[in-house]
């Protein structure tokens, strides 16, 4: 069996993870109708019995009004029983467990989330589209109040870890960002007053999870694009949140509504986007992409470990634990990774190819994932559950053309 330090133990809050590679919190599409699915449960269990350390349930909203998709979980009461279930098939197969839980903000419509969008300011969104309206004061204080009741339902579910997504352009990145955040309160203005809502949602967090839970946030390196949070910004934001006291921190970038490739890189596969799409919910989105579908989502070029020189510049600015996600492809990059200060390291797309990936790697079988990023399954997950492309039967000639493609180019 391999003796890479890959798969040595480590240590994250007050869990110990039998390895060091975690399953990213990439949206699966698969809690129909907002509650855990048998898809959701075979996808994660698979991935468990394929080796990962911990896997990572991905985003679930801590209220309706969070909501961004049909297929994603809102957590409630009702819905831990069935929670239940998934962690503790997750433990039987040796690995923890995570969820991701946030608040996509105005990133989403009244006919998902139930009301009119929210944010840290009021304006219109493109990508519904829909106008949405600024947050009062009193409903800050409630959706901190709404993170700590989802950590304390996280417990009573069986998980280990919570994740707390501060990235991407959702809600709480959407306080901390300039780009989206004109607020002329305690909440706005200058850097200190952005992160206020982080720093409630992070200490509410904080005392929810207690000793015996990991907490994990999800943060930008970057934005992405000229208006938005730059490299000095955020390292000030992971600074404060080493000073509250979470466990670990995941370093990312982009954001969803202005830089969206930027997160995964590679080009958006518009033809897979477009063909899935229900033509008469999103019409006016299947022809804006026709038209000007790289004008609206440019790629952003893939490379292997793309988000690693800016990672390390945060490893120099931070003492705690960190984590690297992005472009984790091969075993001798991901030593390099855990080789340059990082304790451990997320990847998705290598596990939605294979979920027996880790296992493979493991024993000696595999030196290297066999995805090579067309991004079918991403293209795919805006309006079915996430797959891979080879594991879909019958494709249709154009969305084949497209991958093949890609593939050529990646």
């Amino acid at each position: 069996m391999e003796t890479s330090p890959i798969f040595t133990p480590c240590q994250i809050g007050p869990i110990t993870l039998r390895n060091r590679v975690i399953r990213s919190a990439a949206f699966e599409n698969m809690a129909y109708d907002n509650r855990p699915s048998e898809d959701l449960f075979n996808y994660h269990t698979a991935v468990a019995r394929g080796g990962v350390g911990m896997t990572t349930v991905a985003y679930a909203a801590v209220n309706q009004s969070g909501l961004s998709f049909n297929g994603q979980l809102w957590m409630r009461e009702e819905i831990v029983a069935e929670l239940k279930r998934l962690t503790d098939a997750v433990h039987s197969y040796g690995a923890k467990a995570s969820i991701q839980l946030g608040h996509c903000g105005n990133m989403t419509h009244r006919a998902t989330c139930g009301c009119m969008p929210v944010g840290a300011s009021g304006g219109f969104n493109m990508y519904s589209p829909t106008l949405h309206r600024k947050l009062k004061k009193e409903e800050i204080y409630g959706l901190v109040k709404d993170f700590g009741k989802a950590v304390n339902l996280a417990r009573e579910a069986g998980f280990d870890c919570v994740e707390i997504h501060a990235g991407h352009g959702y809600l709480i990145s959407q306080f901390l960002s300039p780009y989206t955040n004109r607020r002329h309160d305690e909440f706005g203005g200058s850097l200190e007053n952005r992160m206020r809502f982080m720093r409630l949602v992070i200490e509410e967090v904080m005392r929810a999870a207690g000793d015996d839970m990991a907490v994990v946030v999800k943060v930008n390196m970057h934005d992405g694009f000229r208006r938005g949070m730059q490299r000095e910004e955020c390292i000030k934001v992971a600074q404060e949140l080493e000073r509250l006291g979470v466990h670990a921190l995941v370093l990312t970038a982009g954001f969803v509504s202005k830089a969206p490739m930027e997160v995964m890189r590679g080009a958006m596969p518009l033809k897979t986007l477009r063909y899935y799409m229900d033509m008469k919910k999103f019409w006016w989105l299947k022809a804006g992409l026709a038209f000007a579908g790289r004008l609206l989502i440019p790629t952003v070029p893939f490379s292997e470990g793309y988000f690693l020189e800016d990672a390390k510049e945060f490893r120099a600015a931070l003492k705690m634990p960190l984590i690297y996600v992005g472009g984790m492809v091969s075993k001798e990059k991901m030593e390099e990774v855990l080789g340059s200060g990082f304790v451990a390291l997320q990847m998705a797309r290598a596990l939605v190819n294979d979920t027996d990936f880790i296992n493979k790697l493991q024993r000696g079988e595999v030196t290297r994932s066999e995805c090579k990023h067309s991004n079918y399954c991403i293209g795919r997950m805006y309006t079915l559950e996430m797959k891979c492309h080879h594991c879909v039967e019958n494709l249709p000639k154009q969305l084949q053309e497209e991958i093949d493609k890609a593939e050529r180019k990646g």
